[in-house]
C-alpha cells in the first residue's frame, strides 16, 4: 500500500508499506507551507442524532451555550440545560432542575467525573461552572449507560478544557457583576498541557462606597477556581489531573453574621492503551460540599457547620471485539461520609455543643455493556449494572414504630456493616435505521438511588442536608421506558426528534406536612415514602448551520405522587408534584449578521408550579381558621420571559494578537413580573378577607460584558 503522511504546514511524505502484520511507523515531517481554502472541523458526524444508538441525550458545546442571552451577562451551563425538552426549572433564576418528573437531587452532576452536590452560586442565581473552563456538556435523560449509577433521573456530565498543547493563550472577561481570567499552555513541547481559570463577583467592592458603615463591612461574593493538566508519559499512557474549588460568602456587619458554602472536587485519571482493541481508564475522585452559618455579636456566638464528603475509585475498560461489537465493563467504589451538622453556642451564661450523628456508607458498582451492530438497519445496546450500598456503624441508630415514633436506639461498632442493599440495574437500547435520514429508537433502564436530599423548598437551598438510605429508609428505584423518532432534513442542517417516556418511581422520598428538617437528630421520622409516576412527550427541532442557528423545544408532561403525607388524615394521598408542568417550551436563536456583529434571543414559557392555597375559613372559639385545597391542587401564574443579546467584535482580525468583543444583553425584555413566591395575608382594610401577594425578582435587566482572547 502507498501511504501518505501529511499535516497542515508540513511537507507530505509518501511510503510504500507491506501489510503482512501489525506495524508501527514513526516519522518526522519537514516544514512546508500550503494555501488552503476554509476548512470546517466538526466534533461529531452531522447525522449522529440519527445514526447513533443514543437517545434521550443532548450534547452542547460551550460555543452554543455562549450564544444564549444570560442574566447579568453570566453565561450559565445549567440555565442552558433548563431550555431543553424534558428539563423543568425550579422557578425564576434557580439553577436547580427537574428531569422527566424526578426531584432535583435525582440528577447526578459530574465535573470531570467528580460529583458536585450543590451546583449553585448566590442561592441558585448562577451555577458553579465557569464557562471559560468548560469544554462540553452532555445530559442523559434516559437510556443512561451502564457505567453511570446512583441517581434516578439524569446524568449531567460536564468536562473541563484540557488546555492548549500547541501554544500559550488566554481569555478574560469583565461583566456587570463578575470578572474572569483563563490561561492555558503546553507542557514540555506539547507532551502535555495545562489550564487555570478563575472567576469572582465584586458586588461587595461597590458596597464599600456606601455611607452606611454596616454596608461597607458587608461581604457578598462568590468565586471559582478551576485547574487541569494532562501529560503523555508514553505513547500508550497519559495522565490527567483536575480540580475545582468554589465558595459563596455572605457576611454582614463586620462578620457579625456569616453564611458561607462551597464545593471542592479533585480528579486523577490514568489512560492506558493495551493494544489496538483494549484500553482502560483508572480514576481517583474526591468531592466535598460544606457550609457554615454563624452569628457573633461580641458576647454570644453561634456556629453551625455541615458537609458531605466522597472518596471514590473506579476502573473502566473499553474493548473493541470487532467492527460490530464494542464492549465496556468496569467497577467502582465510593466511601460516603455524611456530617449533617455540628453546632456550638457560646455566651456569657451558656456554652453548648450539639452534634448530629455522622453517618458513613460504602457504595459499589460493577457493570458490563455491549453495543452490537446486528445488521445495517438494527443496532442494540445491552447493559447490566449491579450496585450495592452498605451502612457503617459508629453512631447511635434510631428505630421507629408505625407512628414514626422512636422505639429503640442501637449502636454498632465503628465501621461495621449493619445494613445492606443491592440489586441489578438492567439497561437496554434499540435502534432501527429506517433510511439514511431517519431512525426509530427505544430504551429501558432501571436505576437505584441510595443518597437523597432533605428539602421542603421548590429549589435546593445551601442548608439542605444529604442523608443515606438506612434500615428505615429504603433506596429509591426507577423504571423508565422511552421511544422516539429521529429525522434530519436538508443535508443534516435541521435535526428533529420526538420522544415519549414513562417513568415509575418506587420508595419516593417526601416529608410530612410541617416537617422539621433542620438540625433534627430524628430526621428519618419526618420522612414519608410512596410511589410516583411521570409521563410525557418531548419535541426538539435544531438548526445547526447557516447565519441563523438555534432550537425549539417543547415538553408536554405530568408527574403524580402517591404518598401518606398527613398524620391527621391517614391514607394514601395522590397529588401532582410541585414541579409538575403540563406545558414547557423554549425558542433559542442566534443570528450572525457578519464577522463583527451577531444577535441572540430566547423565549421561554411554562405552566406555573403546583402549590397548595387557602380556599376557605371557619370560626372556632373566636379564632379564624383557614382551610386549604388538596395538596398542590392550584398553580402559580404561568411563567414566560424573553431575553436578547448583541455581540460586537470590533477587532475581528486574525492577524491581531488580541481579539476582543462586547456583549450587550437584556434579561426580561418586556418586563414580565413572574412570581418568585406567593404569600397569603389578611386584608387590613377588609378583615376576614385573604389577599394573595405576588413577589417577583427582576424587572428589565440590561448588562454589558467585555471579553478578550490573547
Amino acid at each position: 500500500y502507498k501511504v501518505v503522511y501529511s499535516f497542515i504546514g508540513y511537507q507530505a511524505v509518501e511510503k510504500t508499506i507491506s501489510l503482512v502484520a501489525d506495524r508501527k511507523v514513526d516519522l518526522e515531517l519537514g516544514a512546508g507551507s500550503t494555501q488552503l481554502k476554509e476548512v470546517e472541523i466538526s466534533a461529531k458526524r452531522p447525522d449522529a442524532n440519527v445514526k447513533s444508538i443514543e437517545m434521550s441525550t443532548v450534547k452542547l458545546q460551550m460555543s452554543t451555550i455562549k450564544e444564549i442571552p444570560a442574566l447579568f451577562g453570566e453565561v450559565d451551563v445549567i440555565k442552558a440545560i433548563q431550555l431543553l425538552p424534558g428539563v423543568a426549572s425550579a422557578g425564576e433564576v434557580f439553577s436547580g432542575f427537574f428531569v422527566r418528573g424526578g426531584n432535583a437531587d435525582q440528577n447526578l452532576v459530574l465535573l470531570d467525573e467528580a460529583p458536585v452536590y450543590n451546583a449553585s452560586h448566590l442561592l441558585g442565581f448562577f451555577s458553579v461552572f465557569n464557562p471559560d473552563a468548560v469544554k462540553e456538556v452532555k445530559l442523559y435523560k434516559g437510556g443512561i449507560p451502564a457505567e453511570y449509577g446512583g441517581r434516578l433521573s439524569s446524568v449531567l456530565d460536564v468536562r473541563m478544557n484540557d488546555g492548549n498543547r500547541k501554544k500559550f493563550e488566554g481569555s478574560a472577561g469583565i461583566g456587570t457583576i463578575s470578572s474572569r481570567l483563563t490561561l492555558q499552555a503546553p507542557i514540555n513541547k506539547g507532551r502535555g498541557s495545562f489550564l487555570v481559570s478563575g472567576r469572582r463577583t465584586y458586588l461587595d467592592l461597590f458596597l464599600k462606597l456606601s455611607s452606611d458603615p454596616d454596608n461597607r463591612n458587608t461581604k457578598l461574593y462568590f468565586y471559582d477556581f478551576n485547574a487541569k493538566a494532562n501529560y503523555q508519559i508514553t505513547d500508550k499512557d497519559r495522565i490527567y489531573l483536575s480540580g475545582y474549588f468554589g465558595r459563596d460568602v455572605f457576611a454582614f456587619g463586620d462578620e457579625t453574621a456569616i453564611f458561607s458554602w462551597g464545593n471542592g472536587t479533585g480528579t486523577f485519571r490514568w489512560n492506558h492503551i493495551y493494544n489496538n482493541r483494549l484500553f482502560s481508564n483508572v480514576t481517583l475522585l474526591y468531592s466535598n460540599y460544606n457550609y457554615l452559618l454563624g452569628f457573633n455579636n461580641g458576647t454570644d456566638n453561634f456556629k453551625w457547620i455541615s458537609n458531605i464528603e466522597d472518596l471514590s475509585a473506579k476502573i473502566d475498560y473499553n474493548y473493541f471485539v470487532n467492527s460490530n461489537t464494542n464492549l465496556k465493563f468496569g467497577t467502582s467504589v465510593i466511601k460516603h461520609n455524611f456530617n449533617p451538622g455540628k453546632v456550638s453556642v457560646k455566651g456569657s451564661d451558656i456554652d453548648v455543643e450539639f452534634n448530629l450523628y455522622e453517618k458513613q456508607a460504602i457504595e459499589t458498582g460493577i457493570y458490563i455493556s455491549d453495543e452490537h451492530t446486528i445488521s445495517k438497519k438494527f443496532t442494540a445496546l445491552y447493559g447490566l449494572r449491579y450496585s450495592s450500598f452498605h451502612n457503617l456503624g459508629g453512631e447511635p441508630i434510631f428505630t421507629y414504630d408505625n407512628n414514626f415514633e422512636v422505639k429503640d436506639t442501637i449502636t454498632y461498632a465503628k465501621n461495621k456493616i449493619y445494613n445492606s442493599y443491592g440489586g441489578f440495574e438492567p439497561r437496554l437500547g434499540l435502534k432501527y435505521q429506517v433510511d439514511s435520514v431517519s431512525s426509530v429508537k427505544a430504551s429501558y433502564n432501571l436505576m437505584r438511588q441510595y443518597v437523597q436530599l432533605a428539602s421542603n423548598a421548590n429549589a435546593a437551598s445551601p442548608l439542605d442536608i444529604w442523608f443515606p438510605a438506612s434500615s428505615v429508609i429504603k433506596p429509591q428505584i426507577a423504571h423508565q421506558v422511552a421511544a422516539g423518532y429521529f429525522r434530519n432534513f436538508k443535508n443534516n442542517i435541521y435535526e428533529f426528534s420526538a420522544e415519549v417516556f414513562y417513568k415509575k418511581m418506587l420508595n419516593t422520598i417526601d416529608f410530612k406536612n410541617q416537617a422539621d428538617l433542620l438540625l433534627n437528630q430524628k430526621l428519618e421520622g419526618e420522612i414519608r415514602t410512596g410511589t410516583a409516576q411521570a409521563y410525557g412527550l418531548e419535541l426538539l427541532l435544531r438548526k445547526n448551520e447557516g447565519r441563523l442557528t438555534g432550537f425549539f423545544s417543547a415538553t408536554f408532561s405530568a408527574v403524580n405522587k402517591k404518598i401518606d403525607i398527613d398524620n391527621l388524615k391517614p391514607g394514601i394521598e395522590e397529588f401532582p408534584a410541585k414541579y409538575s408542568k403540563p406545558l414547557d417550551f423554549a425558542v433559542v436563536a442566534s443570528y450572525r449578521l457578519n464577522k463583527k456583529l451577531s444577535f441572540g434571543a430566547n423565549f421561554v414559557y411554562s405552566s406555573g408550579l403546583a402549590i397548595t392555597v387557602p380556599n376557605g375559613k371557619y370560626e372556632y372559639k373566636g379564632s379564624i381558621i383557614p382551610t386549604y385545597t388538596d395538596r398542590n391542587a392550584a398553580r402559580v401564574p404561568a411563567y414566560h420571559r424573553m431575553d436578547v443579546s448583541c455581540t460586537l467584535r470590533p477587532t475581528k482580525n486574525e492577524n491581531r494578537r488580541v481579539q476582543a468583543e462586547w456583549v450587550f444583553s437584556v434579561y426580561n425584555l418586556y418586563n414580565r413580573h413572574n412570581a418568585f413566591s406567593i404569600n397569603f395575608v389578611e386584608d387590613g382594610n377588609n378583615p376576614g378577607t385573604t389577599l394573595a401577594e405576588k413577589f417577583y425578582l427582576f424587572p428589565v435587566l440590561p448588562s454589558i460584558t467585555y471579553n478578550l482572547r490573547f
